[in-house]
Order: structure tokens, then C-alpha cells, then sequence
């Protein structure tokens, strides 16, 4: 196994929502600040229509991989795979260089789906909340992870709903 963990990081509601015509259904300025804390200077990975969905692109201080399958879809800043293999394959290459120990999903519902039979931790906000979305994060077993890490946080004037954030190490 390789020492650069895969990662997911995602923000859900309880239905398993994640988005909204392109983009987050929620105002959680706390999470947004979790996402970018964890992972800053980590190779991130994302499909086409998050890249898209990006306020700014690219993200700031991470090597950022986009997913698309068109092999000639232009993303500048980023590097461009069709192939989830090859995209893991050099988001560890590129951690490994920069000596970053994790490399991360950043959505949306198809690449998560796509990634999660290969992720080792689960970085997921439970927002206490159902939406009506339009991405979904998918279904997985939690038996095969175990929580190593929870903090939730109150809903105020920078976070639109109550949160936990939870931190799933799978099992070996």
C-alpha cells in the first residue's frame, strides 16, 4: 500500500445531497475553512464540473487534477486525466514529491463514486439538513470505516446549519 493516503472530503446533508445546479446548497463558512485548512498543499482531485463550479481556479497552493472525459478539455493550472487510475496515480506521485501524506476528492457525485472503493479516510460533514439537490454523495458501507475524529459546530451568523465533521479511517 502506498503511504500517501486517498482521501474524500465532502459536506453533505442527510439525504446524501452535496450540490445544487453546480453548486453548494449551504453557507457553512467553518467547513469551508476545514476544507482549506486540510487540505492546503495537497494534490487535490476533482471532475470537470466542480473545476467549473470553482470560484477560483485554480485552488490555491494544491496541485489541482481535473477529471474529464474529454482528453483535451483545457483546464489551465491544472492537469488534465480520463482516467481515475492515472489521476490517483499521479496525485500520490505529486504528494509523495511535495511530502504531503494525503491526496484528496473533492467531488462531485461520480468521481467520489468513482473513488470510493480506493479511499482510505472519509473526511465528511454531516449537515443536519435535507436538500433538495442535484449531486449526491454515495452510499457506503460504515462498517468498513471506523470514526476517528468528530467536532460539530452550532449553526450561526457564518453557518447556516448545525455540522459535524467526521473523520472515517478504513478498516484493514
Amino acid at each position: 500500500m502506498s503511504s500517501v493516503k486517498l482521501c474524500l472530503i465532502v459536506a453533505r446533508a442527510r439525504n446524501g445531497a452535496i450540490g445544487k445546479d453546480g453548486d453548494l446548497p449551504w453557507r457553512l463558512s467553518d467547513d469551508l475553512v476545514h476544507f482549506k485548512t486540510t487540505t492546503r498543499g495537497c494534490p487535490v482531485i476533482m471532475g470537470r464540473k466542480t473545476w467549473e463550479s470553482l470560484p477560483k481556479q485554480p485552488l490555491p497552493g494544491r496541485d489541482n487534477i481535473v477529471l474529464s472525459r474529454d482528453g483535451q478539455y483545457g483546464a489551465p493550472g491544472a492537469r488534465v486525466f480520463t482516467s481515475m487510475s492515472a489521476a490517483i496515480a499521479t496525485g500520490r506521485a505529486l504528494a509523495i514529491a511535495g511530502g504531503k501524506s494525503e491526496l484528496f476528492v473533492v467531488g462531485g457525485g461520480a468521481v467520489y463514486t468513482a473513488a470510493l472503493p480506493y479511499a482510505d479516510r472519509l473526511y465528511v460533514t454531516e449537515v443536519e439538513t435535507e436538500i433538495d439537490g442535484d449531486a449526491f454523495f454515495p452510499e457506503f458501507d460504515p462498517a468498513v470505516f471506523q470514526e476517528t475524529e468528530s467536532r460539530r459546530v452550532e449553526a450561526d451568523d457564518k453557518n447556516q446549519f448545525d455540522f459535524t465533521i467526521r473523520t472515517l479511517d478504513r478498516l484493514a
